[in-house]
């Protein structure tokens, strides 16, 4: 398989960020010099990810031309049934432009981590995104992968300090959920907003992945609070376009159109 330019571009984004925080100390980052004015481009460039592993539901929206990728976890894969790599790699073979597929393995420390990226790195495709929960064992395994250029989602952020560590183990999506930490009285969308703030004033290149959407509300203010990313359940996608004023200013305009003579 042959080199692919975005691929590279997320990696020396991740790399790039890691020694931004570490001031550039450590040797292995001498040589990752990507294209600056690329990578500040395409931090200002919002996203929209489907969260789900329902093949039928992505291919349902994803001629619509707006979806960049996928997260899936545990509990999704539970819900469609059959077995984890093999709904990844249908995945792939039907949408081969996907430029993430974020998949979450299994384990408590680094070393369950290590042995189960072997289910999905043989998988061969540059979107297969690592995902592992923001613990001090799963940033362990964070920073392997930074170091050997494997992307990684960090999940189950509740806090900006969680996201600090994240980023400094070279991280390349944190993911706060949103709607959860609504749940529990907190809100989620300032948490957006602390991470996002963080990572611009100290330079940290790790995209913020917003997760737990429940609602279209939420969705557009975490992306007004700087969120690079969101990822979205598809009856979230839906509700996107939906507004009682489009439709009624729709009826209108079709009433209007019937009145017309014809031509």
């Amino acid at each position: 398989m042959g080199s692919n330019p975005t691929l590279s571009v997320r990696r020396g984004v991740a790399q790039f960020g890691r020694a931004l925080a570490l001031g550039a100390r450590c040797r292995r980052f001498k040589s990752c010099r990507p294209d600056l004015d690329y990578i500040i481009l395409q931090q200002l460039i919002m996203q929209i990810f489907l969260d789900t592993a329902d093949i039928n539901e992505i291919r349902k929206r994803w001629d619509t031309g707006i979806i960049t990728g996928v997260t899936t976890n545990p509990t999704l894969v539970r819900k469609v049934g059959g077995n984890y790599r093999d709904l990844a790699i249908a995945i792939i073979e039907e949408f081969p432009e996907i430029e993430s597929l974020s998949l979450e393995l299994n384990g408590q420390t680094k070393e369950d981590f290590m042995r189960d990226m072997g289910e999905f790195a043989c998988i061969g495709h540059p979107s297969v995104t690592l995902k592992v929960p923001c613990t001090v064992e799963g940033l362990k395994f964070v920073t392997h992968c930074a170091d050997n250029g494997v992307p990684t989602n960090v999940t189950l952020c509740f806090s900006a300090a969680q996201a600090v560590m994240a980023g400094l183990s070279g991280a390349t999506y944190i993911s706060p959920f949103v709607g959860r930490m609504n749940d529990n009285s907190m809100s989620g969308v300032e948490l957006v907003r602390a991470i996002s703030g963080l990572y611009r004033q100290h330079g940290v290149a790790t995209k913020v992945l917003a997760a737990s959407l429940r609602d279209a509300h939420h969705v557009s203010r975490c992306l007004l609070y700087g969120a690079d990313i969101v990822t979205l359940p598809p009856s979230t996608f839906d509700k996107m376009y939906n507004s009682v004023l489009t439709r009624e200013g729709l009826e209108i305009f079709n009433n209007d159109f019937k009145e017309m003579p014809s031509q």
